[in-house]
């Protein structure tokens, strides 16, 4: 494993990341602050920057955008297919999560009345009619699919890191460490955010670092499994940019005037939400397609002890 590599990434991850989020404190607004947006977005690009530094300087690579899975061999040949899955998969697991939701009576779901979808997606709907319905559905499905690749962008610096670097650099663990570690690591990233309220507001801060933590594990082994099987970080950022635009499908299909959706139990970031991407790791091993079959480690990549330093006694 790369341990200088390895160290010096999460460094620059995380620092630049959370000093970002320093005037989110200092304004006394948190996450309420017109300075979230844009802040956010600022942070997720931090792992790609880490990424390249890291390959580029602390541990050089002749070719580091091929290490990192922006390049491939093939071209888009040679991942294209995955990107198709990451880019429809998303949304569908998604649904998937919130079917499971509604089944276990934890998601109010009215599937067709599609009143809080104005709010959502800034329309009206005139009337109630078959009609609004489907135009409805069919303006959902625009949102999500197609402009949804406006949130590919800034998940391109989060994968570069986590799984264009970060992963492949810990395979030297075994794939389940890798995917586990980088779970861990990447959970643990949102710290500042999560203190703050991000994503689990209505539970204990310790929960919410333990949740967060647990969904970045799971979906992180889908997203390190595209990464690792294309040879590519591309669909791993297609699928992770429409994971991010299908949060507003709760929002979309929950009953009207009933309480607000709850993270902790509605959605993939909810633990209903963990049985779909579980299922999803669990039928990709039975597929005997997890672990991913990686080609044979040539002599020259680098060893558990890559970066450090070695000293010799006579």
């Amino acid at each position: 494993m790369d341990v200088r590599g390895v160290v010096g990434f999460v460094l620059i991850a995380y620092v630049p990341a959370w000093l970002l989020t320093l005037p989110l404190w200092l304004s006394g607004q948190g996450l309420g602050s017109g300075w979230f947006p844009p802040l956010l977005v600022a942070m997720m690009f931090m792992p790609g920057v880490a990424a390249l530094v890291t390959e580029r300087w602390i541990s050089p690579r002749r070719r580091p955008l091929r290490a990192v899975g922006v390049t491939h061999q093939r071209g888009i040949r040679g991942w294209w297919r995955y990107a198709l899955l990451g880019w429809i998969g998303a949304p569908l697991a998604m649904m998937l999560a919130l079917v499971v939701g509604w089944a276990l009576t934890v998601y109010d779901a009215h599937w067709l009345d599609l009143s809080e979808l104005s709010g959502q997606l800034r329309f009206t709907l005139t009337e109630e009619s078959p009609d609004s319905t489907v135009s409805g559905l069919a303006l959902l499905l625009v949102n999500v699919f197609v402009f949804g690749w406006l949130n590919v962008i800034p998940a391109v610096g989060e994968e570069l890191g986590w799984r264009g670097y970060l992963t492949r650099a810990l395979l030297p663990l075994g794939q389940p460490g890798a995917f586990l570690v980088t779970g861990v690591l990447w959970g643990l990233w949102h710290a500042p955010l999560l203190v703050l309220g991000y994503n689990y507001p209505t539970i204990p801060v310790v929960a919410a670092f333990a949740m967060m933590i647990v969904f970045c594990g799971l979906v992180g082994t889908l997203l390190g499994w595209l990464r690792l099987a294309s040879g590519s970080v591309w669909p791993a950022v297609i699928a992770h940019g429409f994971l991010n635009a299908s949060a507003v499908l709760p929002g979309v299909f929950h009953a009207p005037d009933e309480p607000a959706v709850s993270n902790v139990s509605v959605g993939l970031l909810g633990w209903t939400g963990w049985i779909v991407l579980a299922l999803l790791i669990l039928v990709l091993v039975a597929l005997q397609r997890l672990p991913v079959r990686l080609p044979a480690r040539r002599e020259d990549e680098p060893g558990i002890s890559r970066g450090v330093r070695r000293f010799h006694h006579t």
